[in-house]
């Protein structure tokens, strides 16, 4: 009784294939051109037929003309050109990235002096005691490669800023005054008010914003624009021949403008949530909220559903808070504005607190992943998901690393262990590897983002962008352009064009896979795409030149020339 039960979704699954591939001839016909399945040996063919969103048939030009054409198939002859599975970015940020610049181009914000220049033209339209607030950038990215502190933003006198680093903020002396922040000041839990060598405030604060008045990072956008932004910026990742995004924190806020938009026949792209949780309240708290929410991995459908559950574990690499296995060094201390030598960063959540969340999560059995970065965090976490495997085994969760960029042998070791995944982005190479290295040095970066060493160690890996500032593909923080990760990958070469760590690059086709089949995987959704196969859903990007011949430094410059997701053809380049 057993095996048959076992037996009947399969029985079903091969029917409907079979009435897909032998049914009425094709909606879509896709021919003469280069289809790079990426099925299991890497398939060549020349062409591909769709019906009801369904790829049908893949074969040549010839074979699949002669079943699969009629009057009424829409043909698009491709002349050659490359056809690839439908991409993923398994990391993205949308609503932020929306809102950033949805009432105004941001302009580069790479030095001191850009930073001074953006204050003063914010000036002159937000009345005086508003909050100004610098968008997300890094020291890492600025010329000077240095924190700024409060005197760099005391160009404005009459109006409180923020320079926004993520988990680290700069103030201005006006914010200080204003929010009450003094060399009496406590810092709060898990966080730190700098201080100056005469022991006053210096502006920076490392995970501090809770001190802060009257501060919204959304403030002033409606309900209304917030849904707009995130559905123009999911059309852009369509534009840039993305079919299915992570979007890697949402609360029940973001929940709701994408039910929404699912229930409005607006989503324009396949979303998978990850749910992040604020671990800093007590953990009876937290565990309740994880036992009773209406949330849970898988919940939903092909368009529309849940993925893991994350925590964020500590700081950023870029800004001197990721949580490291040694101190940062001199160098260090001055990028960051460190004033104690033996500073590691910051590990927000205590090692028996953290295990008790993924213990929770494990048992209502959430995918489970973490923001993070610095050695040490990897470590804590690797320590709190084996806590959970002793409960019971946790490999079949796809539990993942996110980020992980400080990483060692060991570390790999234990994740191949305990059959974790890899959630990795290159753009953190390209922009901040040259500033990194200075911090760490060379010997120092060689387990930074190691992807040859995840493959090798039989990891999968799903790539993405991080992208959460900024509307333009290739000049947002961080690029959303998936041509451009992959290029990354494959080339390991940072921005200033050096190539950092050539031991770790990979091959064109497994770069493909970490935006195709693998990230697939990683979404819990490998039988329905990620290759170009009959019966997976129809989600293809067709390019304007070879992924897999063209020279090597023209893999960034790939452009989609068709987008078609679902069956249907939703973006054409003009």
């Amino acid at each position: 009784m057993t095996r048959s039960r076992n037996c009947a979704p399969k029985i079903i699954a091969f029917l409907i294939c079979g009435a897909l591939l032998y049914g009425a001839n094709a909606d879509i016909l896709l021919y003469n051109g280069k289809i790079v399945t990426v099925d299991a040996k890497f398939t060549i063919a020349q062409a591909v037929a769709i019906k009801n969103g369904r790829i049908t048939r893949v074969g040549d030009t010839k074979a699949v003309f002669a079943t699969e054409n009629s009057p009424r198939t829409k043909r698009i002859d491709l002349q050659g050109r490359t056809v690839l599975p439908g991409l993923v970015d398994s990391h993205v940020h949308p609503l932020g990235a929306g809102l950033s610049e949805f009432r105004g181009a941001l302009p580069p914000l790479d030095s001191f002096a850009a930073v001074q220049s953006f204050i003063r033209e914010r000036m002159k339209t937000t009345p005086p005691g508003n909050w100004i607030i610098v968008p997300r950038t890094f020291p890492t990215r600025l010329a000077e490669l240095r924190m700024p502190t409060r005197e760099l933003l005391d160009v404005a006198t009459e109006h409180p800023v923020l320079f926004d680093a993520s988990y680290t903020v700069v103030v201005n002396s006006y914010a200080l005054k204003m929010c009450g922040i003094t060399r009496s000041t406590a810092n709060p839990p898990n966080g730190q008010i700098v201080k100056d060598a005469s022991g006053e405030p210096n502006g920076i604060l490392k995970n501090a914003m809770s001190l802060l008045k009257d501060f919204n990072r959304q403030e002033g956008f409606t309900d209304d624009e917030r849904l707009q932004a995130l559905e123009q910026q999911l059309r852009r990742y369509v534009e840039a021949g993305l079919t299915a995004i992570g979007d890697r924190a949402v609360t029940p806020n973001e929940i709701a403008l994408y039910d929404k938009l699912k229930a409005q026949g607006r989503l324009p792209i396949r979303s998978v949530l990850t749910w992040r949780i604020d671990a800093s309240r007590p953990i009876e708290d937290i565990t309740r909220q994880i036992r009773t929410a209406p949330y849970a991995t898988g919940k939903g459908d092909g368009w529309l559903k849940f993925g893991a559950l994350k925590v964020t574990l500590d700081g950023g690499m870029t800004i001197g808070t990721a949580y490291q296995r040694q101190p940062y060094g001199p160098f260090g201390r001055q990028i960051y504005g460190h004033t104690d030598p033996k500073d590691r960063g910051q590990l927000f959540i205590p090692p028996d607190k953290l295990a008790a969340i993924f213990r929770a999560a494990h048992v209502r059995g959430w995918q489970i992943t973490a923001h993070d970065q610095g050695g040490g965090a990897i470590d804590a976490f690797l320590d709190a998901i084996e806590a959970a495997d002793r409960d019971r085994p946790i490999a079949n969760s796809r539990s993942h690393l996110m980020h992980a960029s400080f990483q060692s042998p060991q570390a790999i070791a234990r994740a191949k262990k305990l059959g974790l995944l890899i959630d990795a982005q290159s753009p953190w190479l390209y922009y901040d590897g040259p500033a990194l290295e200075k911090v760490f040095t060379y010997d120092g970066m060689r387990h930074f983002y190691p992807v040859r060493a995840y493959l090798d160690a039989g990891l999968i890996v799903a790539g993405g962008s991080d992208h959460m500032i900024g509307h333009d593909k290739n000049r947002s923080v961080n690029p959303y352009n998936p041509f451009l990760q992959m290029w990354i990958a494959v080339t390991r070469q940072t921005s200033r064009g050096a190539v950092l760590v050539p031991d770790e690059k990979v091959t064109r086709e497994e770069a493909l896979k970490m935006h195709t089949t693998w990230a697939a995987y990683m979404q819990f959704a490998e039988e329905q795409r990620g290759t170009i196969e009959p019966g997976k859903l129809a989600d293809l990007v067709v390019t304007d030149r070879d992924y897999l011949t063209c020279p090597e430094d023209e893999i960034k410059a790939i452009e989609p020339v068709t987008v078609i997701l679902d069956g249907k053809v939703v973006h054409e380049k003009r």
